[in-house]
């Protein structure tokens, strides 16, 4: 699942990168802050979460992992559209499947 969000706030007036999009300086700074702190809201809040992980790579963030049910996986998204909002996020969090099998294992 991909969440990419286009926000440009004043700063992004300024003169465009090399890349042909307008980027306000220290954005890379910023956005590196902003994913550490999204970590640390993973780790230490209601979900105590350690098994997903968030980088900023090539201009935008990665959100990762696995995650053991849906309403665990709903509460990630959440956290990282709150603390990452105006930047692009690539998400790929997908829930362990712990249901009991429905029929036995037949080995040969």
């Amino acid at each position: 699942m991909s969440d990419p969000v286009g926000h440009q706030g004043p700063a992004a007036s300024g003169p465009a990168s090399a890349g042909g999009s307008p980027e306000a300086p220290g954005a890379p700074e910023n956005a590196e802050y902003r994913v550490a702190h999204l970590q640390e809201r993973l780790a230490a809040e209601e979900l105590g979460e350690l098994g997903v992980r968030a980088e900023f790579r090539a201009g935008a963030v990665a959100v990762t992992g696995t995650v053991p049910s849906a309403r665990c996986r709903e509460t990630v998204l959440r956290l990282a559209r709150e603390e990452l909002a105006g930047l692009t996020v690539h998400t790929d969090v997908v829930v362990a499947e712990t249901a009991r099998p429905d029929h036995a294992e037949e080995l040969w």
